[in-house]
């Protein structure tokens, strides 16, 4: 693909975030104008009026969160689909989110701060992909040409069965006081997203990773043995992309819950219109799923209003036919 185009197609992405970003300070059960928006966007505005308030405080990290979950998750499943050459591999398969629910809702039990429950939910993360590194890490240093690492995928999906008979019990034995904001986060819930920026470093960070090796995701695509043939560090651009994949997903369930469909359906939305060149893909990924999660928000605080919608429902119910259709057009291909 030739960089005009690649080009014009982040700038088309980037103007439907901006548009869809805008919407999100506007739209609401409070309506906000676009002149008190942009005012209260503005750091030298120092106004407490009610309008100023619901921006700052509500609308922006929501949105700024949305952005930040959607493009970690839609990054993680593209790299998650090149590392194991699986179009059904997707964040969730490492059972990163399984333990970071699991460890979060144990907090939720003990009564602990929203913080407290942060952090518990991401260090749920990180355990359960050392587990799952522990586990397969020969299939994922060695690889295997033939059947792209079976054992990392089968290893991630056990792991994520057993994270998820772990939640199941756990939400048995909460109290019923507790039991309604346990099943909103476990959807994903954006409620809770007001300090975003520790996932929005986390994405600009691996953007500046993955980005340079995209051309070796091209080759790597090929199979282990050609990559290597044509001098690509193969252990190493694998352990690279895996730790980079489990970090983003650690850091969207950590902000937003467990937010479904986003990374399988929006890496393939971009193939199936774009193309699979991951020097594209990439950046168009993350500004897709940003895309994705921000639009699915919006119409989560809007559809029933003023009560509130969970985020997870509504990526799922638009993912669901959404990727059944891709299927039948890949099919009609």
């Amino acid at each position: 693909m030739n960089a005009r185009r690649a080009c014009a197609i982040w700038g088309v992405l980037a103007l439907a975030v901006l548009v869809v970003f805008a919407a999100s300070l506007v739209i609401g059960s409070v309506p906000v104008t676009p002149s008190q928006a942009l005012a209260a966007l503005s750091p030298s505005h120092a106004g407490a009026d009610m309008a100023t308030e619901i921006v700052r405080t509500l609308r922006l990290p929501r949105a700024l969160g949305g952005f930040a979950c959607g493009a970690l998750l839609a990054l993680a499943g593209a790299l998650l689909q090149v590392l194991l050459r699986n179009p059904l591999a997707e964040p969730y398969v490492l059972g990163v989110s399984g333990g970071a629910a699991a460890f979060a809702i144990v907090a939720m039990i003990a009564g602990a701060a929203w913080w407290a429950v942060q952090a518990s939910a991401c260090a749920g993360a990180f355990a359960s992909i050392l587990l799952v590194l522990g586990l397969a890490r020969r299939e994922l240093w060695r690889g295997e040409p033939q059947d792209s690492s079976p054992r990392l995928l089968l290893t991630g999906a056990v792991t994520a069965a057993g994270w998820g008979a772990l939640i199941t019990l756990l939400l048995t034995l909460a109290p019923d006081t507790r039991l309604r904001g346990m099943l909103f986060w476990l959807t994903g819930d954006l409620n809770g997203a007001g300090m975003p920026w520790a996932a929005l470093v986390a994405l600009a960070v691996l953007l500046v990773v993955i980005v340079p090796a995209a051309p070796q995701l091209n080759v790597l695509l090929r199979g282990d043995a050609a990559a290597q043939a044509l001098g690509v560090p193969v252990r190493r651009l694998r352990l690279v992309v895996y730790l980079a994949a489990s970090i983003a997903a650690a850091a969207a369930v950590t902000t937003g819950g467990t937010i479904g469909f986003v990374g399988l359906v929006v890496p393939h939305m971009l193939r199936l219109a774009f193309g699979n060149d991951q020097r594209m893909l990439m950046p168009a990924a993350a500004l897709a799923g940003g895309l994705a999660v921000m639009a699915a928000d919006l119409a989560a605080r809007t559809l029933a209003a003023p009560a509130q919608l969970p985020v997870g429902v509504v990526t799922a119910l638009a993912g669901v036919p959404v990727f059944l259709w891709m299927l039948l057009q890949r099919r009609a291909r």
